[in-house]
């Protein structure tokens, strides 16, 4: 096991890493963890209907919590962890985290029934809770700031493509057997363990207080509240009194904590950050993106499973042209634009690109499949998007965090995506509903997609407020 070993001496002002490690070769290493903890956001999706079978339940409230307890646990502990991150040296703590989802994702894969396999699952989050600020706080220890954009880009767009192939792999893996979706995780973070352990520079950690215990508590069960009546909300009803109390817990946890992290000497969150317009603007452009696409992911598989009776595998590979899209714009395309334009311009591009692809599917898709008719266009639109917006808000919120805040930071800005995709989905079940008939369902998805469309327009206005730059300026 990796120990987390605080440092006397606190790194210089850019906060860059002791030794002659090349940065390339950090976040080669790093984008192998991020891999690890992206899959495991939608991958698991496709093996459910195999788990069930296999454990013979058909309790789908059960079954839920394999999804549902991993999303919140990993939501509601990545800003603590970020804390310590910051506070102890990042690269034992990228280890550690990648050591416990590793090993977790090995007993997931040895369950002998649900209520093991959803235990391993919170375990599983935890790490991915620890591994993903510390890694992110890595890279930007790494290169000097005028590269940081870049390298968070590929960071971002890493996660990215992971997190939208989840389904093709799924569909893949789920073929051979349902355990394969978590044992693919254990070669990929027994590398990154080795190669880790042998070439990640010695970051040391800053003079930071401990995280306040309150703050803690707030911050963590109000999110962890918040995203539980969004993927309850549902199963219970909107209106419901479980719904109405657990979003209501979750308001008073979440103000509670604003006004903690204002009045305290120690918060958790430095309100100062939100005063930065460039990380409140990209902050605000996460919750939207990342509602918009976690609306969509979930919109496809569910259509072209349900309605047009895929297989998973068929599904997975009809998604996988839009992942594609993503490296080759947020590699080629992206950079010299935000050095023309800015970030803001690009991010509103990008919107509008991936509201354009669902937009395709409100106009375009029927009952009948017709996957290059009605299908294919709007998953290169939506990955096109993706590849412009996602990394780029990201390098934008990054590159306005101080050394001191490098996995504080990053960790709000993923906790915020993690709300938004919560947000994403429970939107697309409320207005998706239960339809009665294939004609019902049609309907549902067309207007489950012009909201998914109209939120990722929305993102526009955050973009362009607050993110618009000279042109040349780099994000």
């Amino acid at each position: 096991m990796v120990e987390l070993s605080q440092t006397a001496p606190a790194p210089d002002s850019a906060g860059s890493p002791s030794g002659d490690v090349s940065p390339r070769t950090v976040l080669v290493v790093v984008c192998a963890g991020v891999v690890l903890a992206s899959l495991d956001l939608f991958i698991v999706n496709i093996a459910l209907p195999d788990i069930a079978r296999d454990f013979g339940t058909t309790n789908v409230a059960q079954l839920s919590w394999i999804l549902n307890g991993y999303a919140i646990v990993y939501a509601s502990l990545l800003v603590f962890f970020g804390r310590l991150a910051d506070r102890y040296r990042r690269n034992h703590a990228f280890l550690l985290g990648v050591a416990v989802f590793t090993a977790a994702s090995a007993a997931c894969a040895l369950s002998t029934g649900v209520d093991m396999l959803i235990a391993f699952r919170l375990v599983q989050a935890a790490g991915a809770a620890l591994l993903t600020p510390t890694s992110l706080g890595l890279v930007l220890a790494a290169f000097p700031p005028e590269r940081r954009g870049g390298a968070v880009r590929t960071w971002t767009a890493t996660g990215g493509v992971a997190a939208a192939l989840g389904p093709v792999l799924g569909g893949l893996l789920v073929a051979a057997s349902w355990r394969w979706v978590f044992l693919v995780n254990v070669p990929i973070g027994l590398v990154a363990l080795v190669v880790g352990w042998r070439v990640l520079p010695d970051v040391p950690g800053h003079r930071v207080p401990w995280p306040d215990a309150g703050g803690t508590a707030l911050v963590t069960g109000g999110v962890a509240a918040l995203t539980y009546g969004l993927v309850k909300g549902g199963d219970w009803g909107w209106g419901s009194p479980e719904t109405v109390v657990v979003l209501g817990a979750a308001a008073v946890l979440l103000g509670l904590f604003v006004w903690h992290c204002v009045g305290s000497s120690n918060p958790l969150i430095d309100p100062g950050l939100f005063r930065v317009p460039s990380f409140s603007g990209a902050s605000a452009v996460a919750v939207l993106f990342s509602a918009s696409f976690g609306a969509m992911l979930l919109s496809i598989v569910l259509w072209l499973q349900d309605a047009w009776h895929w297989s998973a595998l068929k599904a997975g590979l009809g998604i996988a042209p839009g992942p594609l899209m993503v490296p080759l714009f947020a590699f080629v395309v992206a950079t010299p634009l935000i050095a023309r334009l800015g970030s803001g311009p690009v991010i509103a591009i990008g919107s509008t690109a991936f509201a354009a692809g669902v937009a395709w599917w409100a106009l375009a898709v029927g009952l009948q499949p017709d996957y290059a008719g009605e299908v294919l266009g709007g998953m290169l639109l939506t990955g096109i998007g993706v590849g412009l917006t996602l990394p780029t808000f990201m390098a934008t919120a990054a590159g306005s965090l101080p050394p001191a805040s490098f996995a504080t930071g990053s960790a709000v800005v993923n906790m915020i995506r993690q709300v938004g995709l919560a947000i994403g989905v429970a939107v697309l079940v409320a207005v998706v509903a239960v339809p009665t008939s294939s004609a019902a369902r049609l309907h549902a998805f067309h207007r489950a997609w012009w909201v998914t469309a109209a939120i990722a327009l929305l993102g526009i206005i955050p973009a362009l407020v607050l993110l618009c730059r000279s042109p040349g300026s780099p994000a």
